[in-house]
């Protein structure tokens, strides 16, 4: 089994969800009592924040890239980062370490195509919903995306970043973000894609009729999967 160097604390409430998941999916690929091989690095999400506030990505890159590298040192055969949004500064990192890094957006491509969505509506942070680092992995795939309007990426981003990444879970929030991918039903979405890893706190598939596709989920089986399999 690879060990797993996860990199985690942005938010931390999502990084619980990641150590769980994991260790469902080896528990039930291998039985008994196996467990996965993981390292973890919280880090400091203020000081990440900031770095997204401030346009700071270079800083938050050099952060990053000295946890991953504490990691690979420690023992990790790949990296797991444990939020879409950080997944801007991928490249960078990648290139001072020698152990590979999972793209969390290029696992959630695939999936999308194995489940035939050609058309996803995007809910992320405003940075995934705005920026290329993210979007163009799903478009180079030929998957089309529905963004919301500036009015609804600041409130989804307020929600992530003011409840749900501090634990708070509102019913008013979530009816907004239902609100939200209604209208991305009627322009056309065959699918809802959470792309940030607290989204699926409050979103749930239960929720609406269109599939959900929980970035969360497909980032962490696809880790167990990769941590298990040649």
């Amino acid at each position: 089994m690879k060990t797993i160097g996860l990199i985690g604390g942005m938010s931390w409430e999502s990084t619980m969800v990641y150590y769980q998941l994991i260790n469902e999916v080896v528990k039930n690929q291998l039985g008994g009592l196996h467990s996965a091989k993981l390292l973890l690095y919280s880090v400091d999400f203020y000081e990440i924040e900031q770095c997204q506030v401030k346009g700071e990505w270079d800083k938050a890159a050099d952060i990053l890239s000295a946890v991953a590298q504490n990691l690979e040192k420690a023992g990790a055969d790949f990296i797991v980062i444990c939020t879409n949004t950080m997944h801007k500064v991928v490249p960078q990192i990648q290139g001072r370490i020698k152990i590979p890094v999972l793209h969390i957006a290029e696992a959630t491509a695939e999936e999308l195509k194995a489940h035939n969505i050609v058309k996803v509506g995007l809910l992320g942070t405003k940075y995934t919903m705005t920026q290329e680092f993210y979007k163009e992995k799903l478009m180079s795939e030929g998957i089309e995306l529905v963004i919301p309007n500036d009015d609804d990426i600041e409130r989804i981003n307020d929600v992530i970043y003011h409840e749900l990444c501090l634990g708070i879970i509102s019913d008013q929030s979530k009816q907004e973000y239902l609100r939200i991918i209604n209208q991305m039903a009627k322009k056309g979405a065959d699918g809802i894609l959470l792309a940030c890893t607290e989204i699926g706190m409050l979103i749930k598939q239960e929720d609406t009729s269109l599939p959900v596709f929980d970035t969360t989920q497909i980032h962490a089986r696809r880790a167990a999967l990769f941590a298990i399999n040649d």
